[in-house]
């Protein structure tokens, strides 16, 4: 498993080259996706671990042919991208289609639910809260988590971070 991250994330960093914002961004939600693996049995830590790394895979692509970073673009430019790198690196075909479909919807909960996806999804929400939605007070923040987390140890550690102050991101 550690070798497959190590394989998927130098795949990632070489695709996006110089955009440290995009492979930072890629790191963070990859980590918040590993803490919640331990609350999910029945996920599968490849598909998971190899979703995280490459969700935003699209974003270059969405720029150029689209000119927009919009997630619907992302969700359309990225799975091709991930195919190519998964493959190249001998992943399950299996794993590979699940992958992509889980990039393919990112954006757009209740097309996909599975345990895969509800880890990605909460995770790159973890990541994304702060910027998107920390300008609002305590109490709409706090329904914010509760309406758009799918899983409940995503709302619990989206509580702690950015409600109880416990922890930094």
């Amino acid at each position: 498993m550690d070798n497959l991250k190590e394989q998927v994330v130098k795949q990632m960093e070489a695709y996006f080259g110089q955009d440290k914002r995009r492979t930072r961004h890629a790191h963070r939600v990859t980590v918040f996706a590993e803490q919640m693996l331990a609350s999910e049995p029945a996920a599968d830590p490849e598909v998971v671990i190899a979703a995280a790394v490459l969700h935003d895979i699209g974003i270059h692509a969405a720029e150029k042919k689209h000119r927009s970073t919009s997630g619907h673009y992302q969700e359309i430019e990225g799975p091709p991208i991930a195919r190519r790198m998964l493959q190249a690196l001998g992943l399950e075909e299996s794993k590979i289609s699940e992958v992509c479909d889980i990039i393919a919807h990112h954006h757009t909960p209740g097309k996909i639910d599975s345990p895969n996806f509800r880890i990605l999804y909460d995770s790159d929400w973890l990541v994304n809260l702060p910027d998107d939605h920390g300008e609002e007070s305590k109490e709409v923040l706090g329904r914010r988590i509760d309406s758009v987390f799918l899983t409940e140890k995503g709302r619990q550690m989206a509580r702690q971070l950015y409600l109880d102050g416990n922890a930094t991101p």
